[in-house]
């Protein structure tokens, strides 16, 4: 039986702070220990580089837990149910055995382990069938900024039950090892801690690269309240996020045994492609108990498609699977028909229902076009026109695989098409950047977005020497206003985002960063108005190291990476607000906890370690 929100509440009798045992086993790798009252961990903490990293824990505290009748903690490590084992635990420098041996007498209970979802934002990936909260193993247990655990079963087709929420008090991420039973009277779990990331060369012995190895699967967290990957645990799925994940989970080595990310995406993609919704979807709304935000908008933004279907072909491509494709081509193919059909007026082009206009600044009801959803982002959206592009040229070779020619030559003819038009309309003759969008009334938005040159660069919309002298003018710019503080990672913008074209107006500057000055610099740095942030600087990087311009990159990526070994990119500050978004002193304002986007600017490193370091052979950080 599924364990439900309430059971995991009143098992686990959880409260809002951090559990405060101390270990009764640690290693350099993990640290474990038990309750006394409930089968259940008090103490469980990793270090996946096993570096003795160990003694913060993340488990929800034990206040008046319900007892099982007749069950006792016998030493350190087993639990008794009437005078017989039933759970025991047995501890290595990098395993967990957690043996489970069935007594007839009284009810088995589960062996559970309940993080606080403030103090770890842990998730279990796996897969799960639609409406399950279960999770089939193998599958890994992954605490961001600590590290992995490989999770296996003796039993073939063992589930865990995995849940997660974010709105009740406390929150928390809960997973659950089910007992013997008569029918299967001996069952042991192995839990082995691992770091799981692409191995590159020169990297193991060098410190700059710790959180880099700890943190690469930070990006991947499956919401077992949707069975998808979202922006959490115990947030919302985003349809336009997903090619982020793609992108990681291409470059990801097998989880544990056979099971890899690029299932994960798979999974996500068969909800989508099944009709379930995400964040940026008409309809997207409460689902399955999930606390999510909801999408009142009555248009898809213009970003969803294009990563829907990237997706899908970093999918195939990696996983090398065209008969998955050929069985669900009709579907993509709608996708990819419908992302065009927003080229309302034939340029190329794809357009968002909303205006755009200065002062016509859409509402919760009327979200903005893109991921950057308090900006007015609207019209021809630069961003997302990049990554149509990019969804329209790898469309048009996943059909021509397929055999589908007439479909590659129309998205192949669509792609060069947009291409032509882009330039032209997006870049601004009075900076020499490109503007974020195109309104309605035909204005450009220009507030030297960061993302929008490297998006539009990586996607390949401008020629080389374009290219470098629009770089030139970014990294200009980024010193003329101030901006060093690169372990923070980047600002989305580097001017204030005047009133007009700022969504929450109303909302106090110290939460999001909404201006309430008409020139915006009441709440500049504030949130997604220049806040910064992990989220896109990949894109950023991606551009400089194709350029050549290795060192640019490197000023920027090696003091992130700095600050992902510090764990600065997710939890909370001291004001109670989390560390996804902050100002350039360093403050936090964001509100998600962990905000899996932040963590794609790791990609970057695949691309640093091609070109040799001078420093390298030292290990310096």
């Amino acid at each position: 039986m599924m364990i439900t929100t309430r059971s995991w509440v009143v098992l686990m009798a959880m409260s809002v702070a951090a559990a405060a045992a101390e270990p009764a086993f640690q290693s350099r790798h993990l640290a474990v220990g038990l309750s006394g009252s409930a089968p259940a961990f008090s103490f469980f903490a990793l270090d996946s580089l096993g570096q003795g990293k160990v003694q913060q824990n993340p488990v929800a505290v034990e206040t008046n837990a319900v007892a099982v009748s007749g069950l006792e903690l016998d030493g350190r490590f087993s639990y008794k149910l009437n005078g017989k084992p039933i759970w025991r635990v047995i501890c290595g420098e990098r395993t967990l055995t957690l043996r489970s041996d069935f007594v007839p007498e009284g009810e088995m209970p589960p062996l559970t382990l309940t993080f606080n979802q403030k103090a770890n934002h842990a998730t279990l990936l796996g897969l799960m069938r639609p409406g399950e909260r279960r999770v089939a193993l193998p599958c890994v247990l992954h605490l961001p900024d600590m590290g992995s655990a490989r999770i296996t079963c003796n039993v073939h087709g063992a589930q865990l039950d995995y849940d997660a929420r974010r709105h009740i008090k406390p929150p928390f991420v809960g997973v659950a090892f089910p007992p013997a039973t008569a029918k299967q009277p001996h069952v042991e779990y192995r839990l082995e801690v691992a770091a799981i990331y692409p191995k590159l060369p020169g990297i193991e012995k060098d410190a700059r690269y710790d959180g880099f190895r700890r943190d690469w699967l930070n990006i991947l967290q499956v919401n077992p309240r949707v069975q998808m990957l979202a922006n959490n645990s115990a947030s919302d799925p985003c349809a336009f996020t997903l090619f982020k994940y793609s992108e990681i989970a291409r470059r990801t080595p097998a989880l544990v045994g056979n099971l890899t990310c690029l299932d994960l995406i798979r999974m996500t993609l068969d909800r989508y492609l099944g009709g379930a919704k995400g964040y940026g979807q008409i309809g997207y709304g409460s689902t399955g108990g999930a606390d999510i935000a909801g999408w009142l908008t009555p248009w898809n933004s213009l970003d969803s498609y294009p990563s829907l279907l990237i997706s899908a072909c970093n999918y195939v491509e990696g996983a090398n699977d065209l008969k998955w494709a050929a069985a669900n081509y009709d579907k993509l193919l709608a996708w990819a028909r419908e992302m065009m059909a927003a080229d309302k007026d034939g340029n190329g082009l794809i357009e968002y229902p909303g205006t755009g206009n200065f002062g016509d600044r859409p509402l919760r009801e009327k979200r903005p076009a893109n991921w950057w959803d308090t900006i007015n982002f609207g019209h021809e959206d630069a961003y997302s026109n990049a990554l149509a592009y990019r969804a329209c040229r790898m469309f048009a070779n996943l059909a021509r695989q397929l055999k589908h020619n007439d479909d590659a030559t129309v998205f192949t003819d669509k792609a060069a098409k947009l291409r032509a038009a882009y330039a032209p309309t997006f870049l601004n003759p009075a900076t020499g950047v490109l503007a974020g969008w195109k309104s309605a009334d035909g204005q450009l938005h220009d507030y030297w977005f960061t993302f929008v040159q490297g998006v539009a660069i990586t996607c390949g919309l401008l020629d080389d020497p374009t290219a470098n002298a629009v770089m030139d003018r970014l990294l200009a710019k980024m010193k003329e206003v101030g901006y060093a503080n690169f372990a923070l990672g980047l600002p989305g913008n580097l001017v204030p985002v005047k009133k007009g074209d700022y969504v929450l107006h109303d909302t106090p500057p110290q939460v999001h960063g909404v201006p309430r000055l008409d020139d915006g610099s009441d709440g500049f740095q504030y949130y997604e108005n220049g806040g910064a942030t992990g989220c896109y600087v990949y894109f950023t990087l991606k551009a400089l190291y194709q350029l050549g311009r290795v060192e640019d990159a490197r000023r920027i990526l090696d003091p992130m990476l700095a600050g992902y070994a510090r764990g600065e990119f997710q939890g909370f500050g001291e004001n109670g607000m989390s560390r996804d978004w902050r100002d350039w002193r360093g403050g936090c304002h964001g509100y998600e906890g962990l905000l899996v986007d932040n963590y794609l600017a790791l990609l970057a490193v695949l691309d640093d370690v091609k070109t040799p370091r001078r420093d390298r052979a030292a290990g310096n950080p």
